[in-house]
């Protein structure tokens, strides 16, 4: 088996997950996982798609062929097979709020990164702020942890940030 993984992007209208998911139904494939979502009018994600040696070069020019009919900006990578495994890592979740700024991200993920910590997923928000006025920025993180980090000094570190940049980080 051969692993796709695709990006995906266009301007939101229904029917562009259909287009995708009909095309790797088309050539043999298994939709495997998925993160999609629509922000600002445009529509994007990533798609992890399970398909058999012998159909993937198939199904990476007809998905690529969605491109051309003007539906989406689609590129499609080959999974690390045979990669080695990766070292035993645990998942930590943690919460950002504060009032919005730039920078929030960039700073967060650079403690993270510090602290080898890879991020497997990120969702963030702006909102107005009910009460306070001004905007309120939120994100959810959650990232692997291997085995070896310290996590006192990790917590340390994102307490020191939370202080610095005036937000709240909590540990879920």
């Amino acid at each position: 088996m051969t692993t796709l993984i695709l990006t995906v992007a266009g301007a939101d209208r229904p029917g562009l997950v259909a287009a995708v998911a009909d095309v790797v139904d088309a050539h043999g494939g298994n939709w495997e996982n998925s993160s999609l979502a629509e922000l600002a009018g445009t529509f994007a994600g990533v798609i992890e798609v399970a398909v058999s040696d012998d159909n993937a070069a198939e199904l990476a020019a007809a998905l690529r062929g969605l491109q051309g009919q003007g539906l989406l900006t689609v590129a499609v990578l080959t999974g690390a097979a045979g990669a080695t495994p990766p070292e035993e890592t645990q998942l930590l979740e943690i919460q950002v709020l504060g009032n919005d700024r730039p920078g929030i991200v960039r700073e967060v993920s650079a403690v993270l990164n510090t602290h080898a910590l890879s991020i497997e997923e990120l969702a963030t928000e702006t909102r107005e702020a009910a009460m306070a006025g001004g905007r309120l920025f939120e994100a959810s993180v959650t990232a692997k942890v291997p085995a070896s980090v310290d996590l006192d000094a990790l917590r340390t570190d994102l307490e020191h940030l939370a202080a610095e940049i005036q937000v709240d980080i909590t540990f879920v």
